[in-house]
C-alpha cells in the first residue's frame, strides 16, 4: 500500500472474473483510449492476461474503491518483444479510469506500485510501457514513477508512442 498524500491510501488487488464488467466500463471512456487504444482491441488484451498466469492483473484501489486497472506481462508474452528491449523486459500498461482520480496524479503512485510488485515477485530485468507521444501528463507521470525515456516507436494501437523504461533497482 502506499499513501499519496493525506488521506489517500492507494493499494493493488488482484483482478477477478467479476471485474470484467467495471472493466469493460471502464474502456468505453474516451479517456482510456488513450493509454489503451481502442476499447476491442485493450479489452481483447485485458482477456488474454487475465486468462494467463504468467500476468499480474490488478485492480488499482484508492481508499478502498476501485479506480483502475493495471497489469504487467513479459513483453513477447503475446507479441515480438522490440529488439533494443532484453529478455525479461516486462510491460506495464493502466489506466486510472475514475474521472475523479484522473486529475489528482495518482498514475505515478500506481505505477510505482505496479512495477515495485513486478521486481519483488518476477526475475524481470526492466519495465516498460508505451505512452501516446500527445499524452505529456502520462509521461510526466512514468518519469516521476522513475521511468526514462528511450525512444519513439510506431504501435499499432497507439500510433507514435514513446517507450519508457524502468531498470531493475539495484
Amino acid at each position: 500500500m502506499v499513501e499519496v498524500g493525506s488521506p489517500t491510501q492507494m493499494q493493488l488487488r488482484p483482478a477477478r472474473p467479476e471485474d470484467r464488467f467495471r472493466i469493460h466500463h471502464w474502456l468505453a471512456d474516451p479517456h482510456v483510449h488513450a493509454a489503451w487504444g481502442n476499447a476491442a482491441s485493450a479489452e481483447a488484451e485485458i482477456n488474454l492476461a487475465m486468462g494467463s498466469t504468467a500476468a499480474l492483473c490488478r485492480i488499482i484501489e484508492c481508499d478502498g474503491e476501485a479506480i483502475g486497472y493495471a497489469h504487467a506481462l513479459e513483453v513477447g508474452l503475446f507479441g515480438d518483444r522490440p529488439a533494443d528491449l532484453a529478455p525479461g523486459t516486462w510491460q506495464v500498461t493502466l489506466a486510472i479510469a475514475s474521472p475523479q482520480d484522473r486529475h489528482r496524479a495518482l498514475e505515478s503512485a500506481a505505477l510505482a506500485l505496479i512495477t515495485g510488485e513486478v521486481f519483488a515477485t518476477t526475475l524481470a530485468v526492466a519495465c516498460a510501457t508505451l505512452v501516446p507521444i500527445t499524452n505529456e501528463a502520462a509521461v510526466r507521470a512514468c518519469e516521476r514513477a522513475g521511468f526514462r525515456w528511450r525512444r519513439i516507436l510506431d504501435d499499432r494501437l497507439l500510433g507514435p508512442a514513446w517507450l519508457l523504461l524502468k531498470e531493475r533497482p539495484q
